[in-house]
């Protein structure tokens, strides 16, 4: 049974193909051939580039339930690296298969682009929180939307971070009576 989200659980099962993937991996690089995107299941990946001074800049970084490469779709080659941060269970997506349920499949298209522009939604306020400069109030702007969903490590990850900077801004919070720890790493907004 395809554990995939829509719409690609709608694909072909040629199409599909489930990798498992350790932390440090690499699963492209900028400049190979662009085949397939990816949706992630668990795990977090990178997508960086290299400046020309040899800096690493990393331009995305993908969470459970999201899609990345999608710009393989009409690009011959990738334009980043890929490299697993933990270890990941994901799904490699032939990119003619998707190109071809786009144009013959108008429920498919529809559906394909809701889900990308979902992912950008959620782009844009996650680059919205990493603006808010006091980590305090970028941990509770976070909090109250709904971003808490793993663990803290992956959390303070998520919001630019580093997990003790988090759990200290997650104690003033409580203390200030902001917000209140409901379990071992669970926490919720008050009156919220």
């Amino acid at each position: 049974m395809k554990t995939l989200p829509e719409p690609f659980n709608h694909l072909p099962d040629t199409a599909l193909f489930h990798l498992t993937l350790s932390s440090g991996d690499i699963l492209f690089r900028q400049g190979e051939a662009a085949g397939a995107f990816y949706v992630l299941q668990q795990g977090t990946i990178t997508l960086s580039r290299w400046s020309r001074s040899g800096d690493q800049i990393v331009v995305h970084t993908a969470y459970n339930g999201e899609s990345f490469a999608e710009a393989a779709l009409f690009s011959e080659i990738y334009h980043c690296d890929a490299q697993a941060k933990t270890a990941c269970n994901l799904w490699q997506i032939d990119k003619a298969a998707v190109l071809a349920a786009l144009m013959a499949e108008p429920d498919f298209a529809l559906q394909l682009t809701a889900k990308f522009a979902g992912q950008i939604q959620a782009l844009r306020h996650r680059q919205e929180l990493l603006a808010i400069r006091s980590a305090q109030e970028r941990v509770y702007a976070a909090l109250c939307a709904g971003m808490l969903t793993i663990d803290i490590k992956h959390f303070a990850d998520s919001i630019g971070l580093a997990p003790e900077t988090t759990y200290r801004a997650l104690a003033v919070l409580v203390r200030e009576k902001r917000i209140i720890k409901t379990a071992r790493g669970l926490y919720a907004q008050i009156g919220g």
